[in-house]
């Protein structure tokens, strides 16, 4: 998921960060993987939030071959009665029915897929719970603004088995000062 592209270009594979400046209680130190990004605007998930909702409970046929932990993530505000699953594939070049690639070995699958059609092509998967969504320009508005740090993904980032620090690791990784903001107060008047 990681290349030499600009790291401001909002594109599938890229990781939006929310930065201290985002107040709306829906992305507060979310991390949202890009998975559609285009001139009609963008889609993504957020990647650090799980739920206290194990897949067995509402998706048993999936629950084995989900990653730890085996629950469903927030994905965001939008279409929260749905699922999309985000996985990861063991060969590119070997990709299962239902799957729709978004970055090299990265895409979604098609949740009616049989599962004995497909796990055996996994190497993750992460089922999420709605999405995140903004229309025409609005993501790049926010962006503008300083809502928002876009910086290139990693694979580890979707399918972390503990995503509570994930904010601050993913900042920690990136070029120049933006590593900063990785050990930045919340209020840093206060410090």
């Amino acid at each position: 998921m990681r290349d030499s592209g600009d790291v401001s270009e909002l594109r599938a594979g890229m990781l939006v960060v929310a930065t201290p400046a985002l107040l709306d209680p829906n992305f507060v130190d979310a991390v949202v993987l890009l998975l559609d990004a285009d001139d009609d605007g963008a889609l993504g998930v957020v990647v650090n939030r799980p739920t206290p909702v194990a897949v067995a409970d509402v998706l048993g046929a999936w629950a084995d071959v989900v990653a730890e932990p085996e629950v469903l993530f927030q994905g965001g505000p939008v279409g929260t009665e749905g699922a999309l699953a985000v996985a990861l594939l063991r060969d590119a070049d070997a990709a299962p029915v239902g799957f729709r690639p978004v970055e090299g070995r990265l895409g979604l699958l098609d949740l009616d897929t049989p599962v004995e059609l497909v796990e055996d092509t996994l190497e993750g998967l992460r089922i999420f719970a709605g999405y995140a969504g903004w229309g025409a320009g609005q993501l790049e508005a926010e962006v503008a603004e300083g809502s928002w740090y876009v910086v290139p993904g990693e694979v580890g980032d979707v399918f972390r088995g503990d995503p509570t620090g994930l904010v601050r690791d993913v900042l920690r990784r990136q070029p120049g000062e933006l590593a900063w903001h990785a050990t930045r107060p919340v209020d840093p008047d206060l410090n």
